[in-house]
């Protein structure tokens, strides 16, 4: 399974929701960035991803972008392949 890198804020439910969706996927472990706790880290996120909310998703390297990119990928059948190594 590829890694995953999700850009999140302590109070935020599309992270959370995002975090049980590829938990149901079989993803156990995610490289969590928190941008609440330092502005750079989200300017970082923004100039990486062209945008400002989370979460922001990396599976590997590609950007998936928020939950509804991510959702929207898995309602497709497109989430279990990008995931697959």
């Amino acid at each position: 399974m590829k890694p995953v890198k999700m850009y999140t804020t302590l109070v935020c439910p599309y992270c959370q929701m995002a975090k049980r969706l590829l938990a149901q996927k079989g993803v156990i472990e995610i490289e969590e960035i928190r941008v609440d706790l330092d502005p750079e880290i989200r300017l970082s996120m923004m100039a990486l991803t062209g945008r400002r909310t989370v979460p922001q998703i990396f599976i590997g390297d590609t950007h998936v972008g928020g939950f509804d990119d991510l959702s929207a990928l898995n309602h497709a059948g497109k989430l279990d392949p990008l995931l697959a190594d």
